[in-house]
């Protein structure tokens, strides 16, 4: 195996941020995976695992190991006339397995069409998108714990998952890395979601009204593509924040000078949509030297020269939940992990 040193890391995150890892390797199977962190050279260094980039944030050089996951693979197992079991390797890229699973006519992760990233990473964020999450269909991961070297297998109970959390990003970060992910998907007897967001919309402009799962995955692509550019044309992690949730009474109150303030029930809160809050206070376009809130989706926070640093975007992103708390007393919580 290759161990490179001082390697660059701008095109390893969405972002483009120029950066660099004392030490990088390409990690192709469990076996390369297990021989590198037997090498005690190695493991007296800071260890980062590395799928897409797609939601990390680089604000220095990394003084440690980077390891890139490429571990790849597909297999099924039918359970029965209609459900289905579909493991993934970790490093298989998230849009293509689903993708994969659309061709096969395999329905639960249409509504998760072009998020940004490795499937190995979909656990840690609980992703999701348009009324679905990882959560809803996930079955258990496979994991190598770090401390033991053994491979340990994570149902969805033992995962926590919650709203863009799961036990990987709270009391298991750093101890685990997950190595594969299996889904149980539907084979005919598909749940249509078209609840949320654009999606009635946009199928009503595509002339769809009995819509089939790659008839919204289609939409969901349109929408997405519509609003959050493209990170190999402009460097950008999707939303960059979380959706907030605040108590009622906090929501009633401000509804009385907000009367429009889109909103969603989650549980006893009141979910408020992070991007009509960061519009709100302007935000929707503003640039300020190298980085740039998206004229489509003020959410998405984006380096606009392509030269903006991490701790340039950091500090941004910081501008931006100082003025949200300033108009609106609430809190924004950043999606994107910053190293």
């Amino acid at each position: 195996m290759n161990i490179q040193e001082n390697y660059s890391l701008k095109h390893h995150n969405t972002f483009g941020v120029e950066v660099s890892a004392k030490y990088f390797a390409e990690v192709n199977s469990l076996d390369q995976l297990t021989q590198i962190l037997r090498n005690t050279s190695v493991r007296k260094f800071k260890l980062l695992f590395l799928g897409g980039g797609s939601n990390v944030l680089f604000t220095q050089d990394f003084d440690g190991a980077v390891l890139q996951l490429n571990l790849k693979g597909i297999s099924e197992k039918i359970l029965n006339d209609n459900e289905v079991l579909v493991t993934s390797q970790a490093g298989e890229n998230w849009h293509e397995f689903v993708q994969y699973c659309l061709n096969k006519n395999y329905g639960g992760l249409e509504n998760l069409s072009l998020i940004p990233g490795n499937v190995g990473t979909s656990p840690m964020q609980n992703i999701g998108a348009y009324g679905t999450e990882i959560k809803d269909t996930f079955v258990r991961c496979k994991v190598l714990n770090l401390d033991t070297l053994e491979v340990e297998e994570f149902d969805h109970n033992k995962c926590n998952f919650g709203y863009r959390e799961s036990i990987f990003k709270r009391e298991g970060k750093g101890k685990y890395v997950i190595l594969d992910v299996t889904f149980k998907l539907t084979r005919k007897n598909h749940a249509i979601k078209t609840e949320y967001g654009a999606i009635k919309s946009e199928l009503e402009n595509l002339g769809i009204y009995n819509p089939t799962i790659q008839d919204i995955s289609r939409a969901v692509i349109n929408i997405r593509q519509s609003k959050i550019p493209d990170p190999k044309i402009i460097g950008n992690a999707g939303s960059f924040f979380k959706n907030p949730s605040i108590p009622m009474e906090q929501f009633l109150e401000l509804q009385k000078t907000y009367a429009e303030m889109p909103h969603y029930p989650n549980g006893d809160l009141v979910k408020v949509p992070a991007g009509w809050l960061i519009e709100q206070c302007g935000w929707k376009g503003k640039q300020i030297g190298n980085v740039a809130s998206h004229e489509l989706q003020s959410l998405v926070i984006v380096n606009k020269t392509g030269l903006a640093s991490g701790k340039e975007i950091f500090d941004f992103s910081t501008m931006i939940i100082e003025s949200v708390n300033e108009k609106f007393g609430i809190d924004l919580e950043r999606e994107v992990n910053i190293i």
